[in-house]
């Protein structure tokens, strides 16, 4: 497996490893499923998370490693809470806008999360050479997970703002075709944006079974 590390070829004067490249056109195909609503959106994500936590845990970005960690784990949980509330008549998941207090606990766990995460990387710099925007993409990206798994069209906005430290970060350490992908990410993110805010606002439902209120 060696050959995953390995440089598949040269893109404008960036060198593009073979783990960085396919685990981030599946993490593309990831995105546009959970565009489309679908379901399959999880297990597509499970596996691009197994591919780049192999590239980010060689390149000694553990924040970036971790947070493929937690992309799987809640891949897990997306596609149970998916199964148990699609509720659209195309058998989709029906997307909600957040609630105030959703909106403020996800914003407040952000927040903390990444000073605790970020503390924790200076305080053992060998998990992480990028303490704070490790923390950041690593917290950040938790808590965008988890609105798409409750169905939040704020998911949306929680993406865009990863991105925008996750791009400079990757090229800054060597993971250019992730820089490059993240720039289509925040096209297709723009696009399921507008799509899921359209959908919410057709057809508002109740929040998903055990959302708080």
């Amino acid at each position: 497996m060696n050959w995953l590390n390995s440089e598949a070829f040269v893109l404008f004067g960036q060198h593009i490893k073979w783990s960085d490249m396919i685990g981030n056109i599946v993490g593309l195909i990831a995105l546009a499923f959970g565009w489309r609503r679908s379901i399959w959106s999880w297990p597509t994500q499970f596996v691009s998370g197994v591919i780049l936590f192999a590239a980010f845990a060689t390149a000694h970005l553990s924040g970036s490693a971790g947070k493929q960690i937690v992309v799987m784990v809640v891949a897990v949980y997306g596609w149970w809470q998916w199964n148990r509330g699609k509720g659209g008549a195309d058998g989709h998941i029906t997307p909600r806008f957040a609630t105030w207090r959703e909106r403020a606990i996800l914003v407040g766990s952000a927040a903390v999360g990444t000073v605790a995460v970020a503390a924790l990387f200076k305080a053992y710099p060998s998990l992480s050479w990028d303490p704070w925007p490790d923390a950041y993409i690593f917290v950040g990206t938790i808590v965008a997970m988890y609105a798409q798994a409750r169905g939040m069209v704020e998911f949306w906005f929680a993406w865009l703002l990863v991105d925008l430290v996750g791009v400079p970060l990757n090229f800054a350490n060597g993971f250019a075709f992730s820089g490059f992908v993240y720039v289509i990410y925040g096209a297709l993110v723009l696009w399921g944006m507008r799509d899921w805010w359209l959908r919410s606002r057709k057809a508002p439902q109740p929040a998903l079974e055990g959302a708080p209120a």
